[in-house]
């Protein structure tokens, strides 16, 4: 079994949560698949959907995706899937028991950074092990952010 890239090859960016990455410490990050219905997946080929208020959970040995939000899609009749309903992640069972360690026994939480379709056209996403930042590490972090803007126009403007 060859080893998982560090970066994915992420073809078509579908949903993503960019405030993950200010309200949480990321440790490590996973590729998991997702089982959508055939609506679901039109939907997400449309580029709708928003993981922004969502969270992945460890229930048994299955990974679930809660609160993500999928609208129905325009044109499907009563077969129609439900925006907000909980939808499994495809995971290793390798995988699945180190997330469950690390969310049981070290207090982190599972967060979705993005929803995509790779380069073979399947629907996935990346889940990323995080522990949640303190008020004062996020004032940091926009101290660190303003800091790196304001090199940035030194340099430029010194040319």
């Amino acid at each position: 079994m060859r080893p998982k890239p560090r970066t994915f090859d992420k073809k078509k960016i579908v949903a993503e949560n960019r405030r993950a990455r200010f309200d949480y410490a990321i440790d490590t990050t996973y590729e998991a698949g997702i089982a959508l219905t055939g609506t679901e997946v039109k939907s997400l080929r449309f580029g709708e959907g928003s993981i922004a208020e969502s969270y992945a959970e460890v229930k048994g040995s299955e990974v679930w995706l809660i609160n993500s939000n999928v609208p129905e899609f325009s044109h499907g009749n009563r077969f129609n899937h439900e925006a907000k309903r909980p939808r499994k992640l495809l995971l290793h069972e390798r995988e699945i028991n180190k997330l469950h360690g690390a969310v049981a026994r070290e207090g982190m939480t599972l967060v979705p950074l993005t929803v995509y379709f790779n380069s073979q056209g399947r629907a996935k996403v990346e889940l990323a092990l995080a522990k949640g930042k303190k008020a004062h590490d996020k004032r940091e972090t926009i101290k660190e952010r303003d800091w790196k803007r304001e090199q940035g126009r030194i340099l430029r403007d010194r040319g």
